[in-house]
This record gives C-alpha cells, sequence and structure tokens, in this order.
C-alpha cells in the first residue's frame, strides 16, 4: 500500500498550494485512494476518497474541500450531489462523461487507468467533469491522453515502468506532460512526489 505525499503548486506561477498526504491500494475489486489535503500554513483544506472499479470507472468519489462537498459515482454517465457549505442546500448533476476530474493525482491515474492507451497507438479522447478547489463547482470537458513512451527503472526489486502521457485540452488546445509508475503520480503540472513509504502497486 503506497503512502506519501505530493506538494501542489500553482503550475503557471508556482505559488504554493500546499500538500496532499496518501495512501492507496489496487485489490480484486479495483483500486482506492485516500487523502488529507494541507495548506502551505498546514491547515486541513479537504480530502479525497476515490475508488475504481477493474476497468477504472468511479464507483465511488467523495470529495471535501473549504466545507463544500460532492459525492459522486458512474451512474448513466457520471452523476453527482453538490452539498453547500451550510449543509442547507444539495444540487444534483448528471453529464454523459467517463470519469471525473479535478486537483487531486488521484484523478490522473484514474484517467490513465481508464483509458489505457497504448503506445504507438495515438490518442485516446474521454469527456470527464471537473471538480477543483474551493468551491468544487462542475465543470465538463473534453481531453485526449497518448502514451508517449515507457521507462523501465532498475530497483532492489522489480523494474518500475514511468510512463510519459501527453494530455491535451481538447477546447482550449493546451498540452501538458504526466509521469505515471503503477498507481504513483511521479510529476505533472502542479503536481510533485515528494515522499514515498513504499514502491507503487501494479495494475493487473
Amino acid at each position: 500500500m503506497p503512502r506519501g505525499h505530493y506538494s501542489l503548486h500553482d503550475p503557471h506561477d508556482h505559488t504554493p498550494l500546499g500538500e496532499e498526504h496518501f495512501h492507496c491500494a489496487t485489490g480484486p475489486s479495483g483500486w482506492r485512494y485516500v487523502s488529507q489535503i494541507v495548506s502551505p500554513s498546514g491547515d486541513h483544506t479537504g480530502s479525497v476518497d476515490l475508488t475504481l472499479d477493474e476497468l477504472g470507472r468511479p464507483l465511488r468519489l467523495e470529495l471535501h474541500a473549504s466545507a463544500w462537498q460532492v459525492r459522486g459515482a458512474a451512474l448513466e454517465g457520471v452523476t453527482w450531489v453538490r452539498t453547500d457549505p451550510t449543509g442547507e442546500h444539495a444540487t444534483e448533476g448528471n453529464v454523459p462523461a467517463h470519469a471525473f476530474t479535478g486537483a487531486s493525482p488521484a484523478f490522473l491515474i484514474a484517467t490513465a487507468r481508464l483509458l489505457r492507451p497504448a503506445l504507438g497507438a495515438g490518442a485516446v479522447r474521454t469527456r470527464l467533469v471537473a471538480f477543483t478547489p474551493p468551491v468544487l463547482a462542475p465543470r465538463t470537458l473534453d481531453q485526449s491522453w497518448a502514451l508517449l513512451k515507457s521507462t523501465p527503472h532498475a530497483t532492489d526489486n522489480a523494474p518500475l515502468i514511468a510512463d510519459e502521457y501527453q494530455v491535451n485540452d481538447l477546447e482550449t488546445g493546451e498540452q501538458h506532460t504526466v509521469h505515471i509508475t503503477g498507481d504513483v503520480v511521479l510529476s505533472a503540472p502542479g503536481i510533485e512526489l515528494e515522499s514515498l513509504d513504499s514502491p507503487p502497486s501494479t495494475f493487473p
């Protein structure tokens, strides 16, 4: 069960946004990721709890940020309930999309797992619903993911395979690169892996 933490920063001006302390694990039914997010001053600012099935579809999502809460799952596309900080109002949403995304590294692992683009086979397109802090307002977006290369790195145990993906925002044309090994993000815009207590899990 990998445990560690990521540093989070603004991908444009590199302003520190805090840290995400996580643990995750694969299992017979899929994959689960749980994390707590803290500000640069150490205050708790949110949490992520994401469970995928064996195909990478979101079985359960629970997000918290600034007293906002989202619960969601893959159901007739993706369906969610978003609750305001007072707890008095809840709004439901449903979009014909494939999965969720957001600021957490968990969503990069989840999207790569869902799409599984083959090396040299070109980009795979997907539609996602994004929830980003601080208010977790939903936004539907289209991306494409292409696997550019897979590089083995020797370790004391089995070699680790680092996958490099090119991610395109199909609305804006913006491109960026994501590096993943197993179920851990090595680096991505605004995300750096700072510590890891045990090796990444490998998906079957």
